[in-house]
């Protein structure tokens, strides 16, 4: 009995002192569409989840697209400045995080090599709103610039 008790206690420590270090990006992040900026026709992510993948962090974004058609992307890396594959977004095919601090992040998205789009990443402090602000180009060569406002789940 006694060596249970004292498993469940180093069990619980371990745990409460990994959720202690987790980033306040992590979790199911979704689109405040009212407190949002985007131009006309703009494609957007309704939700993100970010998500421990090992070592990585996952992260996959569902939205539509300017024509309203579902969309679906995922990446999965280090928030280290490197480039790693993103698959299943047309505009990008490789996409960068920098973390700047444990609230902020800069992401650059490359398509062929060639930078498509640049942005920072904001969790308030209180880590229940996510706000991403983007300058891109899009399909039509033309610079956009949007900013769109999550809430925690």
């Amino acid at each position: 009995m006694k060596i249970r008790t004292i498993a469940l206690t180093i069990a619980t420590c371990f745990a409460a002192l990994t959720l202690s270090f987790a980033s306040p990006q992590m979790g199911t992040w979704k689109l405040n569409d009212a407190k949002s900026k985007f131009p006309p026709k703009a494609a957007k992510n309704n939700t993100v989840v970010y998500e421990a993948a090992g070592d990585n962090t996952k992260v996959t974004v569902d939205g539509v697209d300017a024509d309203g058609k579902a969309t679906h992307n995922e990446w999965t890396g280090k928030f280290d400045g490197k480039d790693y594959p993103l698959v299943g977004d047309p505009s990008a095919d490789t996409r960068a995080y920098k973390k700047i601090s444990d609230h902020k992040l800069e992401l650059t998205n490359k398509k062929d090599g060639k930078v498509t789009a640049t942005g920072t990443i904001v969790v308030s402090a209180d880590g229940k709103t996510r706000t991403v602000t983007v300058n891109a180009t899009n399909p039509e060569g033309k610079k956009v610039h949007y900013t769109a406002v999550y809430d925690k789940q």
